[in-house]
């Protein structure tokens, strides 16, 4: 009886997906996978996911998540122009975010989410206006750290997939599920290579000294 259920349940699935977002959904795990190579073309794969997920999370109700993506297609421009080679050859260097920065960063995604999650519960439709606007503030500011490459965006995405995760259970966006689930493990995957590329590139510059 209960493999029946799961086997009714998958089929349900499979017949509620969407190949837009299926596209959207691959297109940003190959983001991800870039990112943890530091392969600039990470950021073509983000420009194109975003475009792509404008469209799901606006058709889902999920306002804040529509305008985040815009957001994302700009940074992604931002991100493969900070991420090109110099004249020498050497490419951007991950570094750390001070704690000073971080703690405004935790404190303003706080404060902006009060007042966005507050406006779409009054004026819009929106789906989840608290857990909606927490994703995208978070996401925002992630999303500067990873263009600046520093290593500290690793766990600010452990925390905002994993509630990405919840807030897509909740939309029955069922291939994003999927999507971020695989996110949380490539963000842990990610963080550790950052290190030992980070661990690396400090060493060498010991060594050029």
């Amino acid at each position: 009886m209960a493999v029946s259920n799961w086997v009714a349940t998958l089929a349900i699935i499979w017949a509620g997906l969407s190949a837009t977002e299926v596209v959207g959904a691959l297109l940003g795990l190959v983001y991800v996978v870039l990112v943890i190579g530091q392969v600039r073309a990470c950021w073509v794969a983000a420009l194109l996911s975003t475009a792509v997920y404008l469209t799901v999370f606006y058709r889902a109700g999920l306002y804040m998540q529509a305008a985040l993506q815009a957001y994302y297609m700009v940074v992604a421009v931002y991100g493969f122009w900070a991420w090109r080679a110099t004249p020498a050859g050497t490419a951007l260097p991950i570094s750390r975010a001070s704690w000073r920065v971080q703690a405004v960063g935790v404190l303003a995604v706080l404060v902006a989410s009060v007042f966005t999650a507050h406006w779409l519960a009054a004026e819009t439709g929106s789906a989840d206006p608290l857990l909606d606007s927490l994703t995208t503030w978070g996401s925002v500011f992630a999303t500067w750290l990873v263009a600046k490459k520093k290593i500290d965006n690793w766990p600010w995405w452990l925390v905002i997939d994993s509630l990405i995760l919840v807030l897509c259970w909740r939309a029955h966006l069922y291939p994003s599920i999927i999507l971020y689930a695989l996110y949380l493990a490539l963000v842990l995957i990610g963080w550790r290579q950052w290190k030992i590329d980070w661990h690396r590139q400090s060493a060498t510059s010991t060594e050029a000294a």
